[in-house]
Formats: structure tokens, sequence, C-alpha cells
């Protein structure tokens, strides 16, 4: 009985901190322009992209068009070029790569103003493959584990690709229904948020699909970053929330986001019964 009246409580307690409220966002946006700037050091053509920030929630922010970028490091320089027209996407040439022991700096020129960023770059490693499981109720499969979620040195993000499209019984489906991508992150912080996260979505999958796992070495700073951005966003709503605040950036006053240089380790598997 004392059990009961104690889970009636809390429950109580629970639902007594949750209050409806409504409210805009008045006046000018603090940053003029937000960037999402992360290279790394695979070959090939790169993008960096380029929003305004928005003023209500859920806007779809609008592309920054007509910006001059630079990226530099001791030794060269190298200009982007926004393609297409209008689309706020700038890329690299396409040979572009970066270095590890480099400290590379981001200029941003836009309607008078300039804004910049610098990064340097953390090797990659090699890590184990994740682990994936049968589902109790069909013949799909789910990933079970990508990486531990706390290291105190060795901080990462982590894209999984996924890919059935070649399977049979789903090659006449769209992409939408025969592709994923998830991303994970092993931090050096361990916060309550994150423990109490609201449950994300599952991705189902057969046997035969191809799963490539990426890993993104990230500074102390990038990951500080990373932090911040899971708190305002896939962790924000779970039962001990924090308080909303701007999210940590590495650029000048007037811009937001993070300017990050990545080193990425990969591998392929086949999922198999």
């Amino acid at each position: 009985m004392q059990k009961m009246i104690w889970i009636t409580g809390v429950l109580l307690l629970m639902q007594s901190c949750v209050k409806e409220t409504s409210f805009s966002i008045d006046g000018p946006a603090p940053f003029k322009v937000c960037a999402e700037a992360i290279l790394t050091d695979e070959p090939g053509q790169q993008t960096i992209a380029l929003t305004l920030p928005v003023n209500q929630l859920n806007q779809s922010p609008a592309p920054v068009t007509g910006a001059i970028l630079l990226i530099s490091n001791a030794d060269s320089t190298w200009a982007l070029t926004e393609q297409p027209v209008g689309s706020g996407r700038y890329l690299t040439p396409a040979a572009f790569y970066a270095r590890p022991l480099k400290t590379y700096t981001l200029l941003i020129a836009l309607n008078g103003h300039i804004y910049s960023a610098k990064a340097t770059m953390l090797p990659g490693t090699t890590f184990p493959e994740l682990k994936y499981s049968k589902n109790n109720d069909d013949n799909l499969y789910h990933i079970d584990w990508v990486a531990n979620a706390f290291s105190a040195e060795n901080a990462a993000m982590w894209e999984i690709l996924i890919d059935w499209s070649l399977v049979a019984g789903y090659t006449h489906l769209d992409s939408i229904n025969t592709h994923a991508r998830l991303l994970f992150y092993t931090l050096p912080t361990l916060d309550v948020s994150e423990i109490f996260a609201p449950q994300m979505e599952a991705v189902n999958f057969p046997v035969g699909t191809q799963i490539t796992e990426r890993r993104y070495s990230v500074t102390p700073e990038h990951a500080a970053f990373l932090r911040e951005l899971l708190l305002e966003t896939n962790w924000a709503g779970g039962i001990f929330n924090e308080a909303a605040a701007n999210v940590t950036t590495n650029f000048s006053a007037g811009a937001c986001g993070f300017f990050g240089i990545c080193s990425v380790t990969s591998l392929s598997v086949i999922v198999s019964p």
C-alpha cells in the first residue's frame, strides 16, 4: 500500500511539472548567419552550408547566398563556390582534403562583415563494428549498439548509413524507404538529460542490408558544441530537461554554428542471419 502511495505521489509530481505555454521570439536575431561547416581528411569536394537564423519555432531556415568563403592553413588558401547559385551551399575544390597537425581558418565575407573560425583535426582510430539483432516479432533486424556513449579521451561522432535497396523484395521501393542515416555520439561527459532522453524511432532492415559505419574524430571544443546541441535537440523533452540557451560556437561574433575538421575512419558490414 505504501509503495502504491509513493508511486502515485511521484506521478502527480511529474504531472505538475508540465505546463502549457505560448510565446513568440521577438526582436532581431542575435546572429547574422549560421554555418554548418564540417570538413574531413577524405579527398573530394566538400560542402559548407550557410543559412539565416530563424525567429519562429520549427521555421525552415533560408539559405545565405552571395557570400565569399575562404579556407586557409599555413601553406594554402582555397576559395569555395556556391553551387547551385542561390542554394547557400558552398563547395571546396574537388581535390580538397584536410591534413593532421594543421590549423585551418574559415573566413566568411557577407554584406560587409567578416566572420571567422579556426579548427584543427585529431587523428582517427580503428573501432569494433556495431552490433545488431533480430526483432522478436518479424524477420527484420535493428541496431543494438554502436559505441560507448562516454569516453573521457576519445570523443567521436558516428554516422551510420543503412542501405537495403538491393535486397530482393525491396528493389522496387523509393530510396526513402530503403535507406536510413543515423547519428550517434561518444562524448567526454554523461548527462542526466542523455540518460533519460526521449526515445528515438527505431530503424528496421532485412538480411542482406549493407551498413556503413563512419567515425568522425572530434576535438574537445567540438565535443562541447555537440553536447550543447544535443541538449537543445535530441535530449530535449525528457524527464530532466535543461533550460534552453544559445549553443557554443567557435565563430566570431555575429555567426553561429561550428567549424570542425574531422578525421574519418569507416567500415562496412552485410547483415547476416
